[in-house]
């Protein structure tokens, strides 16, 4: 049978195209491995960035030591919180590589240390770092500082727990021209950027980060508008984790001069799920018991 010569053309090109895919040839086997190769990729990164990972020793002592990649110095802190909560002694060949950290310029490591500290309220030298960093700049340094000294029944920290549960003001860091990323009534996340300030011609933009999860209750700046340097720009209501923990730390060491905040959480707060309003109560009947206790002793 005879073809035409257009057809004939059709089925060389046909028959180049099997070839090309039979198995076994390079294109194939490329196109097989892509899938697999991303997918490893992808859960290799996840597993090396997962904090449920369990670390070995080797590594936990390497993680604690170099902070160049501070998620592994992170991902160190909260294994070894966990395993502290549990009382495994073990844990205690690590407190000064904890304590060092508190040091740390970044505040992300201060933070994260002060709240491991506070998982063993026996060690002395735990107790006098936290009382340390109750006055650190960082507000969430701060509050890790006093939810820890509250485990140790130390009052030190208690107008910082009481800070917790009021909105947070948010300054500018600097002068400038202000240019919001976030509305209000928008969720923030510690970390997040809410604004940006371009100071004068020349300078590279500067982000306003928040340092604390909530919510922007109200921008106390116009978009668009001139900043002084420390002005406020945004008021952030407390989230949901951080007025739960401030409530439960007063329960052990608060006084009836953190009741006012506590009876606002208890009479209920829009927004905020029941277990904080039950929590609050719970709070206020600790404090009252205590401060009635106190008064009929004297």
């Amino acid at each position: 049978m005879r073809y035409s010569s257009s057809y004939s053309k059709l089925l060389k090109g046909v028959k180049v195209g099997k070839a090309n895919f039979e198995p076994g040839s390079p294109r194939n086997t490329f196109i097989f491995l892509v899938p697999i190769l991303v997918v490893l990729i992808t859960f290799l990164f996840w597993y090396q960035t997962w904090f449920g990972r369990h670390l070995s020793d080797q590594e936990m002592g390497e993680y604690l030591t170099d902070t160049s990649v501070p998620h592994k110095t992170q991902h160190a802190l909260a294994q070894l919180s966990d395993r502290m909560a549990r009382g495994d002694a073990s844990t205690r060949r690590w407190y000064p590589d904890i304590i060092r950290l508190a040091g740390n310029k970044e505040p992300q490591f201060r933070s994260m240390a002060a709240w491991v500290m506070g998982q063993d309220s026996r060690y002395d030298a735990f107790h006098q770092k936290l009382r340390a960093l109750v006055d650190d700049p960082s507000p969430l340094v701060r509050s890790n500082a006093a939810l820890g000294l509250a485990r140790f029944g130390d009052t030190a920290g208690e107008s910082e727990l009481r800070a917790m549960l009021e909105p947070f003001t948010l300054g500018a860091p600097q002068a400038g021209t202000l240019e919001f990323r976030l509305k209000e009534r928008e969720k923030v996340q510690s970390g997040d950027v809410v604004a940006r300030i371009s100071p004068a011609s020349g300078v590279h933009p500067v982000d306003v980060i928040s340092p604390l999860a909530g919510t922007i209750a109200r921008l106390a700046a116009k978009d668009g508008g001139h900043v002084g340097a420390s002005d406020a720009i945004a008021i952030i209501e407390p989230g949901e984790t951080q007025v739960f923990e401030a409530l439960r730390a007063l329960v052990l060491i608060g006084s009836a001069e953190s009741l006012p905040p506590v009876d606002h959480f208890a009479a209920g707060v829009p927004g905020m799920p029941a277990r904080v309003r039950q929590q609050a109560v719970l709070t206020q009947q600790a404090i009252r018991e205590r401060t009635s206790h106190t008064n009929s002793v004297k």
